[in-house]
């Protein structure tokens, strides 16, 4: 990326409802934009503004992208009202990915909650694609409904493709449809069989949902430098100039947005 501050010109392919208030946008920039899992680009839509999110798909495909936007604010409505064959632009990838020649040969925790799902469908398939380089990947997701829930169909499907991986789901409250666990995320982490010391855990989510699934790895054993967090803060300018991200002496655009837990730890800000 020679120039930061270039979005690349990008056709919107599909706009995928995923839930009442949350939005995937299948992209297909003129340009290719290679990203590692858990790195982001800026959105622009023309004459709006533009707005930071994480790809949600696979990083191994060079010229499609796609992101999973929820609807909070005055560019994340205009992206929800996009349509296929709107042009809007791309900058990135910024910020730093999951480190995975650093899992090689561990044992894996991914845990997700929410919107947070969308960041980890792209590591997840960079999991799936090198599979043999760990030792076990294991994957719990929560949601407070059953049609909060992003992905469901292919999570299913996941599970029938990935039978190593063990995955369990679960949501806040249930309805007659919910076949799984009901109850908060870190319900499904107990009696997790794996080398919790010298495991991975990871975890993405809202910042409440972050904090405890966080304590909850601490509690099984995982060391402080092997818990990897996402931290996706205001992440303005994307390259560390604008000071908004800001995390202590870290900018989660430029630093981050994944950081090891032993980095920001001693924050307070970080569960803001």
């Amino acid at each position: 990326m020679n120039n930061p501050y270039r979005p690349i010109k990008t056709e919107v392919l599909d706009v995928i409802t995923e839930t009442s208030n949350i939005k995937t946008l299948r992209l297909k920039p003129v340009e290719p934009i290679e990203f590692r899992a858990g790195q982001f680009i800026e959105l622009t839509v023309p004459g709006v503004g533009e707005a930071p999110f994480t790809p949600s798909s696979r990083s191994s495909v060079k010229d499609m992208m796609e992101v999973t936007v929820m609807k909070v604010g005055k560019v994340t409505e205009k992206i929800h009202e996009l349509k296929k064959g709107d042009t809007v632009g791309l900058r990135g990838p910024l910020g730093k990915g999951y480190p995975l020649e650093d899992f090689r040969n561990k044992e894996i925790l991914v845990v997700g909650g929410g919107c947070g799902l969308a960041p980890l469908r792209a590591l997840m398939y960079e999991l799936f694609e090198n599979i043999g380089d760990f030792k076990k990947v294991i994957y719990r997701g929560g949601c407070k409904t059953p049609q909060d829930f992003l992905y469901k169909k292919e999570i299913n499907e996941w599970k029938k493709e990935h039978k190593s991986v063990d995955m369990r789901l679960t949501v806040d409250k249930g309805d007659p449809t919910w076949k799984e666990n009901v109850g908060v995320v870190t319900t499904i982490m107990d009696g997790i069989s794996m080398d919790c010391k010298n495991g991975i855990g990871i975890v993405c989510g809202p910042p409440i949902a972050m904090k405890y699934a966080t304590m909850k790895l601490l509690d099984m054993g995982f060391q402080d430098e092997n818990i990897y967090l996402s931290m996706e803060k205001n992440m303005s300018c994307g390259i560390g100039k604008c000071g908004h991200c800001r995390i202590g002496i870290y900018y989660a655009c430029k630093d981050g947005p994944v950081f090891k837990y032993s980095q920001i730890k001693n924050y307070h800000e970080i569960w803001d």
